[in-house]
């Protein structure tokens, strides 16, 4: 590893420390980009702290993948400025940013051994001989896969070759890491068990990363930060656990987690939270919200923050039309008298399907309930 990485690691310890303030080694200043009449991504800025993993989380049509390939230099922004370490790599070629990248099906050539996929990249660089032959090693090492390097692509695992792809774009010792869904293509326990792999290797190496995935556990598993986009907006960006518990916009409330929407009014304030009204019951709602005045709103509660009781004259009446084991738990999904569902997490033996119930808030200290003035789109 350090035959690899260890010049790398002093040269961008030196780069960092140029970096004013944030110590941010990725700089994103008002990226847009249109394709046509489409807006792909809109504005976004963010920062990368050297040494960490940002996950782009988001639907499709978010504009993640599109933001990836604008930090590659694969594509060019209408608007807005990309820097590495204070310099501006905007309108440099792929090559010239020194970035690695790993794509979501590993883009390996399979009439070329292992050796010779991971030296491709070197050997655009103009690296030959033995310094290539000690490079290459070095990185089949990094990723456990040493002595496979005569193995052909036909015989290795989809885990192996997505080893293989990680080895070709640590080589050339990039600066920063990019990283196209790169496990989507693996089973579900081989999924996890690499991501562990992943997520510790780079930051061993102390790697800058960015990679974009779909799906929210593996966001926040890997990702030391998670900016979560829709319609190519940046809706918030910050901890795994910030966007879980302070939710900054109605969509971000229903994406991150599972959230069942009320519409509520509010009525008044007090010194710990607001005064909702539903359905003829008044609820305090813990916390600052982005809704607080008098009016119409919605209101977002995790499963968590409800518990089933008894129907009573405090609780929110409804019917439990499916219940579903967790494990540990239990998931109830409880239609009220207007229809909506709302989804309570409880003990596996709290109710069956079709029982008559109450729901009343759990007055956990971080609430889980939220306030907006709009309805989000799921």
């Amino acid at each position: 590893m350090d035959v690899l990485l260890g010049p790398a690691r002093e040269k961008y310890r030196r780069a960092d420390d140029a970096v004013s303030g944030s110590g941010a080694a990725l700089e994103l200043r008002g990226l847009s980009k249109r394709f046509g009449d489409v807006a792909a991504l809109t504005d976004v800025s963010l920062d990368v702290t050297a040494g960490s993993i940002l996950a782009l989380l988001g639907p499709s049509g978010s504009g993640k993948t599109t933001l990836l390939r604008l930090l590659a230099g694969f594509e060019q922004p209408d608007a807005g400025t990309v820097l590495v370490n204070g310099e501006d790599v905007t309108r440099l070629a792929p090559a010239e940013r020194r970035f690695g990248m790993v794509f979501q099906h590993y883009a390996l050539f399979p009439h070329l051994n292992v050796a010779a996929n991971v030296a491709y990249g070197l050997e655009s660089l103009g690296v030959q001989g033995s310094d290539l032959t000690r490079r290459v090693t070095a990185a089949l090492e990094l990723v456990d896969l040493a002595g496979y390097e005569g193995r052909q692509i036909s015989q290795l695992s989809g885990g192996q070759q997505q080893r293989v792809a990680l080895a070709r774009a640590l080589a050339p010792e990039p600066r920063v890491l990019l990283l196209d869904e790169p496990l989507s293509n693996l089973d579900p326990a081989l999924r996890e068990h690499t991501r562990a792999e992943l997520r510790d290797l780079i930051h061993r190496l102390g790697i800058t990363a960015v990679f974009v995935t779909h799906e929210q556990d593996e966001a926040f598993d890997l990702g030391d930060r998670v900016a979560l986009l829709r319609l190519g907006r940046l809706e918030q960006a910050g901890l795994p656990e910030e966007l879980y518990a302070h939710p900054a916009s109605p969509f971000v409330a229903r994406f991150i987690g599972r959230s069942s929407a009320l519409p509520v009014t509010i009525v008044g304030r007090t010194a710990h939270g607001v005064i909702v009204e539903l359905h003829g019951l008044r609820w305090e709602v813990p916390g600052s919200h982005a809704a607080t005045e008098p009016g119409a709103a919605w209101l977002y509660a995790r499963p968590e923050a409800l518990y089933l009781t008894a129907p009573g004259p405090a609780t929110l009446r409804g019917t439990v039309s499916r219940r579903r084991f967790t494990g540990s738990g239990a998931a109830y999904l409880v239609t009220l008298a207007d229809g909506r569902s709302v989804e309570v997490a409880g003990p596996p033996a709290a109710a069956q399907a079709g029982m008559e119930v109450g729901m009343a808030p759990t007055r956990r200290g971080d609430g889980g309930l939220h306030l907006f003035r709009e309805e989000g789109a799921g």
